[in-house]
This record gives C-alpha cells, sequence and structure tokens, in this order.
C-alpha cells in the first residue's frame, strides 16, 4: 500500500444519507430510543392511576392511595427525563396531563365519591335530616345526589389541567393547587380514618357538610390564580432552591410526628410558604 495515500473509511448507506462506520446512524437510533423513554414513564403513572381507579371502586382506599403515590412519582420523574435527555416534546405534555386526569384527578374523585356515599348512609344522619337522602334510582341501583359532587374534583382537575397546557407563564411557577397535590391531599382522608382511628376525627371526616366544603375548596384552589412555588430542580444548589429544601425539611418532620394526618397541613404550609415567597411574585 502506498503510504501517501490516506486509508480509504468504511462507509455505510443509511435512508437519510452517506455517513462513515455508520456512527452518524447509530447515533440517530440512540436518539430516537431515548425520545420515547419520558413518554414510557408518563404511561406508567396512566397505568397506576388506572390501577388506583379499581382499587378505589372496591373501596380499598390504601392501595388506591399507594397507587396514586407511585404515579406521581411517575409523573414527576417524566418531565425531569424530559429536560434531561433534551427531548421536550408537545405529545410529551399532551400525554402528561392526560396521564394526570386520571391519577391525580379521577381518583380522588372517586374517593371523595364514595366517602361521601359512607357519610350519607351513616344512621344518625339519616334519622335526624332527609337533606342527604335525595337521589336517583337506575337499574335498581340508587345513587344519592350528594356523594356525586365529589365528582367536581375531577372537573376541575381536567379543568386545571388543560388551562396549565395553554398557560405559558407556569414555568418557574404554578397557578393554584398543582393536581397531584390535590389528589394526596384527597386521598389522605381514608388513610387517617384507616390508621389514625378516633372518634373526634372520625365525626369530622365523615360529616357531610364537611366533605362538601372540602371538595368546594379543592375545586376552588385548584383553579385559583394563587402563585405557588414549583418543586422543581433546576440545580442541586442550597441557594438557588433553599425555600424548597426548607419545605422539603417541613414535611420530613411532620409526616414523622403526625403521619398521614400531616398531609393536610403540609398542603397548608405549601400554600402559606408560596405567600411569603417573594420569588413568585
Amino acid at each position: 500500500m502506498n503510504p501517501d495515500l490516506e486509508p480509504v473509511q468504511e462507509f455505510r448507506v443509511c435512508n437519510i444519507g452517506i455517513y462513515p462506520n455508520g456512527r452518524k446512524m447509530n447515533t440517530m437510533k440512540t436518539m430516537s430510543i431515548k425520545r420515547y423513554i419520558p413518554n414510557a414513564v408518563t404511561l406508567l403513572n396512566l397505568f397506576s392511576g388506572s390501577i388506583a381507579v379499581l382499587f378505589a371502586v372496591y373501596n380499598n382506599f390504601v392501595a388506591a392511595a399507594l397507587f396514586v403515590f407511585l404515579g406521581i412519582i411517575f409523573d414527576f420523574f417524566d418531565g425531569m427525563l424530559a429536560r434531561k435527555l433534551k427531548v421536550q416534546s408537545p405529545l410529551g405534555v399532551q400525554l402528561d396531563s392526560l396521564a394526570d386526569v386520571v391519577t391525580s384527578g379521577l381518583v380522588p374523585g372517586i374517593v371523595m365519591f364514595k366517602l361521601l356515599s359512607m357519610a350519607v348512609d351513616t344512621s344518625y344522619i339519616i334519622e335526624t335530616t332527609d337533606v342527604w337522602n335525595g337521589g336517583m334510582h337506575w337499574n335498581g341501583i340508587k345513587i344519592s345526589w350528594v356523594p356525586l359532587t365529589g365528582l367536581f374534583i375531577t372537573l376541575a382537575s381536567a379543568y386545571r389541567l388543560a388551562k396549565f397546557n395553554i398557560d405559558e407563564e407556569q414555568q418557574n411557577f404554578f397557578k393554584g393547587l398543582p393536581t397531584p397535590a390535590n389528589a394526596l391531599l384527597v386521598v389522605s382522608l381514608p388513610l387517617i380514618l384507616e390508621f389514625q382511628n378516633s372518634a373526634f376525627i372520625n365525626s369530622v371526616i365523615l360529616n357531610p357538610w364537611f366533605l362538601v366544603a372540602f371538595t368546594l375548596v379543592s375545586c376552588y384552589l385548584l383553579n385559583s390564580n394563587i402563585k405557588l412555588f414549583a418543586l422543581k430542580f433546576k440545580d442541586f444548589s442550597f441557594q438557588n432552591n433553599a425555600i424548597r429544601y426548607v419545605f422539603l425539611a417541613l414535611v420530613v418532620v411532620l409526616m414523622a410526628v403526625l403521619q398521614f394526618a400531616a398531609i393536610p397541613l403540609i398542603v397548608l404550609l405549601y400554600i402559606l410558604v408560596s405567600l411569603l415567597d417573594k420569588t413568585n411574585r
């Protein structure tokens, strides 16, 4: 071989051109695979929410809450993966909201419907007033009107998610309570009943007036214009994320002390801290 001549490179042909050694083709294959990873995680969120729906319908609120929590974890990581892999897409945004409608919208609506049904069926309420007894009969099934108000949470969640998709301002903060936070707030109620059972707590949570008021406040918070800080870390420095680290530390302390009863307090704390945070203004 003539030493003055450079070695001939091996060329491979793909459907978009000719590249040496096929390196470009391999890179494109990798990018193509990476594009689907965040969407796959989003679908795991939807799958978890679908399972939670089944458990909630059959009154297994503990399992339903577990799968809601699992879905919220997937919801947190799909966006993070999309940003890290630099594969954000309009499809991912829409798919994320559709998954959240189920996990963080439909499930809490069903849970509230079930809690209101339990509250309306409580004997002392039926004996003292007929205001809760109205309903409809269909195919041998009676559905009271009042428990159906629990599904307002699902409607408010869907409306909030639709607004979020077209709102270009909500990049570093949220307007209104995010649907995952609201879902945790709602599913905490049966968990409190299950694991922190007391006569006083049960009487409050299973009071239909309380649950209806809770539902209305939930719907308002979802679609309010209150600016709340987002738990999104662009980096992990304390200087840029001080409020997030302090809030997470308080969450750990409250959960350790109060267990599931801490969740409503954590949501309230989230709102109060956000109102005091000047960076959201």
